[in-house]
C-alpha cells in the first residue's frame, strides 16, 4: 500500500486556494452583515419619511372634511346634496384608512379614492385647494418671511 505524499509545490497551492476561499467567505459574511445593518437603517429612515408624508396628507384631508362639515352644521344648505354626499364618502374613506397597517394592500386604493374625491369636491365648489406637502426650504426663502 503506497501513500501519496504531495510535493511541496502542491502544498503551497492547496494552502493558497484554501486561504483565498477563507478570505472570500469572511468577506462575504462581513459584507452581508454590514449590508443588512445599513439596509435596516436606510429602510427605517425611508419608512419614517413616507409615514410622515402620508400622515400629513391624511391630516390635510381630515382638516378639509372637518371644515366642510362645520360649514354644513352652521348652514345645512351651503352645499348641494351631491357635494355633501361626497364629503361623507371622503369622511368614510379617512376612517377606513389603515393607519396602523402600512403594508395593507388597500392603502393605495383608499389614498387614490381620497385624492379623486377631494379633487371632485374642489372642482364642484370651484375652489383652488390642493395638497402640495409641506413647504421646502427654497419655498420658505421666497415666501416673504
Amino acid at each position: 500500500m503506497s501513500l501519496h505524499h504531495p510535493s511541496s509545490t502542491e502544498d503551497i497551492f492547496d494552502s493558497s486556494l484554501n486561504l483565498e476561499d477563507t478570505h472570500y467567505k469572511e468577506g462575504y459574511s462581513e459584507g452581508y452583515s454590514s449590508g443588512l445593518a445599513s439596509g435596516k437603517n436606510e429602510g427605517h429612515e425611508v419608512g419614517l419619511k413616507t409615514g410622515f408624508e402620508v400622515g400629513e396628507e391624511l391630516g390635510f384631508y381630515r382638516g378639509c372634511v372637518d371644515i366642510w362639515n362645520a360649514a354644513i352644521h352652521i348652514q345645512p344648505n351651503c352645499f348641494s346634496s351631491r357635494v355633501q354626499k361626497s364629503i361623507r364618502q371622503m369622511d368614510e374613506l379617512l376612517k377606513k384608512y389603515p393607519v396602523s397597517e402600512p403594508e395593507n394592500e388597500s392603502v393605495t386604493d383608499i389614498m387614490d379614492s381620497l385624492r379623486l374625491k377631494f379633487r371632485a369636491i374642489c372642482a364642484t365648489l370651484n375652489v383652488k385647494l390642493e395638497y402640495n406637502g409641506y413647504p421646502k426650504a427654497s419655498d420658505v426663502k421666497n415666501s416673504g418671511f
